[in-house]
């Protein structure tokens, strides 16, 4: 069986001034060394003859700059028609991704591979929960399975799931059947995560609805609630051979969520900005991590809005580890100043202008990493420690922050831009807060300019009423 991979995956953030762009994108060919950590099941099936085509991925961020989504598409496009004929292609996709000027961009990338490949070849894609699903989508795929956990630990789990579906179909001559059903619930993934209840009950609920034969899979989609266009809202899919089992399956995990919609709550302790950092100085194990949620650039912020920094100066914590302020100038000037030395500098505001200025500071350069594409310096301003960063540079890891001469666990207080979070840094934590700051991905959605999404829409619509509809696919 041949059987291609392809993928442009990203999480775009309408509210995001900071575009997308061509080479934000990290590609993925089949030669490459990390297209083995990518798809390592692959060995476990000898049956498929897989050919790489490209797999394009990019850090959360504002809408991808049209002409970049073009050359991607195009080179995909161009290398599926050169392997034909093909019996399959798996899709590794994330599923929120924005193109400028364009609504639903993963639903226009399948049409226009389903039109390169024809009708026979079965496409299987795999998607981030937080992906936002429509009828477009639906229609031009034959399988879609999403992840079942956020934080997401099962990313390998999920791209080996439907390349095993696809596998299997092919040898059955199956072409599933698709349940779709649209929940109008758009709500942040820190309120959603299956780590706590209501979410980890709704996604238990997923495997009893999964017998293997009248229906094959199963998938809740939360979708991705800082895009304003018509298809952001959460969904449920069952996918399988029996029509009525699969619009079953659908509508009760549709029902179940429905149902727990006003149950999703933050998993801890969420407050303002100086609430959060009072109360970490009060505590007395550490380190205390802080979430500054509004600017996480994992879930599209832009990274370098500096009001959590700017009330951290004013509050002056004894001892805070700030991550992270993308400013590739400041990085530059600290580099050409060099390690212990004094400097004055604006940091940060210079990417997202909407909700940020540059901040003055007066600090000492504490520690430099210059090797590699990006290189990073600690900031040491009183008792506070920035790190800055040449590139939006998430912090997930307890490795990235000894690589800078920081233990965390030596440390009152790490402030992190994260939403949830990850398991490394949950396990580092003695308590953690998350707080609710201004940014592209503000908690406070209800407050956002929305425009374009579909209504009624809960929590824009507290009051509504809805129940399921099936869409038979």
């Amino acid at each position: 069986m041949r059987i291609a991979i392809a993928g442009i995956a990203t999480e775009s953030c309408t509210f995001s001034p900071l575009p997308t762009r061509l080479d934000d994108f990290r590609l993925t060919h089949a030669r490459d060394p990390q297209f083995a950590q990518l798809y390592p099941f692959l060995k476990k099936y000898p049956d498929g003859e897989f050919f790489g085509t490209v797999t394009a991925k990019a850090m959360p961020g504002g809408p991808v700059e049209a002409s970049a989504y073009a050359v991607l598409k195009a080179e995909i496009l161009e290398r599926l028609d050169r392997l034909r004929p093909l019996d399959g292609l798996y899709l590794d996709m994330h599923g929120a991704m924005n193109v400028s000027g364009m609504d639903d961009a993963e639903g226009e990338f399948f049409t226009a591979i389903r039109m390169t490949l024809g009708p026979d070849c079965l496409l299987s894609a795999s998607y981030d929960l937080h992906g936002n699903v429509s009828e477009r989508a639906m229609a031009a795929l034959d399988i879609i399975t999403g992840y079942r956990t956020a934080p997401h630990i099962d990313v390998l789990q999920t791209r080996e799931r439907a390349v095993r579906l696809l596998l299997r179909c092919l040898r059955e001559g199956i072409r599933p059947r698709k349940a779709f059903v649209k929940i109008p619930v758009g709500l942040p993934g820190e309120m959603t995560s299956t780590e706590w209840a209501p979410g980890r009950s709704i996604y238990r609920a997923i495997e009893p609805e999964v017998d293997g034969e009248r229906v094959m899979d199963a998938t809740i989609q939360v979708g991705y609630v800082w895009a304003d266009e018509p298809r952001m809202t959460a969904c449920t899919i069952a996918i399988g051979i029996d029509i009525a089992a699969i619009s079953q399956a659908a509508r009760r995990l549709a029902q179940r969520y429905w149902d727990h919609r006003a149950d999703f709550r933050f998993g801890v302790e969420a407050r303002s900005v100086d609430d959060c950092i009072r109360l970490a100085m009060q505590e007395k194990d550490q380190p205390v991590l802080i979430s500054d949620a509004g600017d996480n650039p994992t879930a599209g912020g832009v990274g370098d809005v500096t009001y959590f920094l700017e009330r951290a100066l004013t509050l002056q914590p004894p001892d805070l580890v700030y991550a992270s302020i993308p400013d590739a100038e400041a990085v530059q000037r600290c580099l050409r100043a060099g390690l212990g030395a004094a400097i004055e500098l604006e940091i940060g505001g210079k990417l997202d202008r909407r909700h940020a200025s540059p901040l003055p500071v007066r600090g000492r350069v504490n520690f430099i990493k210059a090797d590699g594409e990006n290189p990073q310096v600690v900031l040491r301003v009183d008792g506070i420690r920035i790190i800055l960063t040449a590139r939006r540079t998430p912090f997930h890891y307890r490795r990235q922050l000894l690589d800078l001469n920081i233990k965390p666990e030596a440390h009152r207080i790490i402030a992190v831009k994260v939403g949830y979070l990850v398991p490394e840094l949950n396990a580092i934590a003695r308590r953690n807060f998350l707080a609710l700051s201004p940014g592209a991905v503000n908690q406070d959605i209800t407050s956002l300019p929305f425009k374009r999404i579909t209504r009624p829409c809960y929590p824009f619509d507290p009051d509504m009423k809805w129940s399921p509809r099936v869409q038979l696919i």
